[in-house]
């Protein structure tokens, strides 16, 4: 990965309105955040709610599914956004055969670290290689799960010392001046902002469909001692980026619309009632008669020493929505 550093100081005096900026809403919408229920259902090892990307409804998920279809038909894509039905639907009748090849599409990344007016709490160069190589082994397969067509090339580091950036909250108006003032490239250029997240989140992430309406708010967000070696344990092995890059490329939780529906839209990972979190070997929530809950996939909530994997259909939908969303 070829990089450079970039060292910005932005200390902003200015007010800045959230009226000016609606967020897009499956990333962050005004009513509860079903993800909010994670809590009830979370283990003592819950000290961070893992991820602030929301859950949608189903009639959201239909919504996004059609758009999806309809996109496909205009771009000539395959009208299939991965393998169908979902993990607690009904099985679906199989999206296109077609990934591209393992590590063939090559995603630039700007990775922003964003620190205090004093130029304190932001991540080190070393940290950001290492959670870059903890990405790009995930969706590579490295870790022992299916290999994905997509590798991470780090572009550029910046540094911005911005007291009101450091603490932004999800959807608040420093959030939003942030990526305004820092992302880089089009949809297909991944724009990482790492810093002091609070609301006890770990990150959120935009899904691929929500770039058209917001270009500017699109990109993944994640707690600045969640990368390698951080303080956030134990959730600091790195995998909170590499679970909102999922995300940012088009994947559910494993956990969505429960053990009814059409669940998180990929076949091949098992119905989950709710969040796993720790390791729960053996946790079937939905006692259907199949595999136990797929605790140890990147979508999940477990511990980062627990999920390694990301399944054949996770890759063939993250494919077949970068192909219609992301090029």
């Amino acid at each position: 990965m070829n990089s450079k550093t970039k060292i910005i100081c932005s200390v902003t005096t200015a007010l800045f309105t959230a009226a000016m900026f609606t967020a897009p809403a499956m990333a962050n919408s005004n009513k509860a955040n079903p993800n909010q229920s994670a809590w009830e259902h979370a283990n003592p090892n819950a000290a961070f709610l893992r991820c602030g990307t929301a859950d949608l409804t189903e009639r959201e998920i239909q919504a996004a599914e059609e758009q999806f279809r309809q996109f496909s038909a205009l771009k000539g894509k395959p009208t299939k956004p991965g393998s169908g039905g979902g993990g607690g639907g009904d099985g679906g009748d199989g999206g296109d055969p077609t990934v591209r090849p393992a590590g063939s599409v090559s995603i630039d990344v700007y990775f922003h670290v964003i620190r205090d007016n004093n130029g304190n709490g932001g991540n080190s160069q070393a940290d950001v290689d290492a959670q870059m190589a903890v990405i790009d082994n995930a969706f590579s397969g490295g870790t022992g799960g299916t290999s994905t067509p997509f590798t991470f090339n780090l572009v550029e580091t910046t540094y911005t010392n911005n007291s009101a950036w450091f603490t932004a909250g999800q959807g608040s108006a420093a959030e939003v001046q942030m990526k305004q003032s820092l992302r880089v490239g089009g949809p297909e250029t991944l724009n990482i902002y790492s810093y002091n997240v609070g609301g006890g989140l770990l990150g959120w992430a935009t899904f691929p469909s929500n770039y058209t309406s917001n270009p500017d708010y699109d990109g993944v967000v994640i707690l600045n001692s969640s990368v390698p070696g951080g303080s956030s344990a134990p959730y600091n092995e790195g995998d909170t980026g590499t679970h909102e890059v999922g995300h940012w490329l088009g994947l559910y939780h494993t956990f969505q619309g429960g053990c009814n529906g059409g669940g998180d839209q990929v076949s091949d990972t098992a119905a989950e009632r709710s969040p796993a979190y720790g390791c729960p070997v053996g946790r079937d929530t939905c006692r259907k008669g199949g595999e136990p809950d797929p605790i140890y996939n990147f979508m999940d909530y477990t511990d980062d020493s627990c999920m390694f994997k990301f399944t054949a259909g996770q890759a063939e939908r993250a494919d077949a929505q970068s192909l219609v969303y992301r090029k």
